[in-house]
């Protein structure tokens, strides 16, 4: 809810877009780890998305199959008309097609939590809807180099960075992922190392990636990216800026997800 201190008028987040309709149109595989939804229909007239790595919020019904009721903005959150919370995850706009009126959303199929068990069950004609965009990536036209790390939450919005970023400007890109299974291929520029770990499904999420940081050559203006599990990419953010005195100004960091809390199949920033 939203808070207030006395003598303040009460605080109030920004409206973030509204809920369009659409419906599932298509559903592929991109292998056992991660499966691409493609949504469309009419209400996306008009949707664009500027910048890499932005995000929409998916709205779903919280049982496959049921009728989906919009929710209502109430000054901090979205809410069903009982106070309820409707589900609702976050994920990257892997592509946008605004002739077709389709956004392609891409799924981690852990095996828990509602956005990946609606995708399992989805088949065309299911509706859903969706709000946004949200923030992206504004891309540095003279970075020296770029450094890219994530999980596998945020292989859509790497491989969108991928393609928007300058040619000719060095990039290492760090990816952590559960098995082998879960790699993906990534669109290159001229000039890329992509390292991958490999991880088991038991292991404490984004320590790999942590630890590859550490390791990792910082050029001077490197402009560093990274996202996913919360706690890992602090510790990331800690070490930038604590250890290596890196500016601000070159990093962008963003928690999408927390360990522990259920739905783990997107974005939550």
């Amino acid at each position: 809810m939203s808070s207030s201190v006395p003598g303040d008028p009460a605080r109030v987040r920004r409206e973030p877009p509204l809920f369009r309709r659409v419906e599932v149109r298509r559903v592929v595989g991109l292998g056992p780890r991660m499966t691409r939804i493609t949504v469309g229909g009419p209400e996306l007239e008009g949707f664009t998305v500027a910048e890499p790595a932005a995000s929409v919020r998916l709205l779903f019904p919280d049982v496959p199959g049921a009728s989906l009721v919009l929710p209502v903005w109430n000054g901090n959150e979205f809410l069903r008309a009982d106070g309820t919370r409707p589900t609702i995850r976050t994920f990257t706009p892997r592509r946008v097609d605004s002739d077709a009126r389709e956004v392609d959303i891409e799924v981690v199929m852990h095996g828990a939590g509602p956005a990946a068990e609606w995708a399992q069950a989805a088949e065309p004609g299911a509706t859903a809807a969706l709000s946004g965009p949200g923030r992206g990536y504004t891309i540095d036209p003279g970075a020296s180099a770029f450094l890219l790390v994530g999980d596998e939450s945020a292989l859509p919005a790497i491989s969108q960075l991928l393609e928007a970023l300058p040619p000719g400007a060095p990039t290492h890109v760090i990816v952590e992922v559960v098995g082998a299974g879960a790699r993906l291929p990534l669109g290159e520029p001229p000039i890329t190392t992509v390292e991958w770990h490999e991880v088991a499904a038991d292991a404490p999420p984004g320590d790999a990636m942590v630890d590859a940081v550490r390791s990792a050559e910082l050029l001077d203006g490197v402009q560093v990216w990274a996202a996913g599990e919360a706690a890992a990419v602090q510790k990331i953010r800690r070490y930038l800026f604590d250890e290596r005195a890196m500016p601000r100004t070159q990093t962008t960091i963003r928690g999408y997800w927390k360990r522990g809390r259920a739905g783990v199949d997107g974005r939550s920033d």
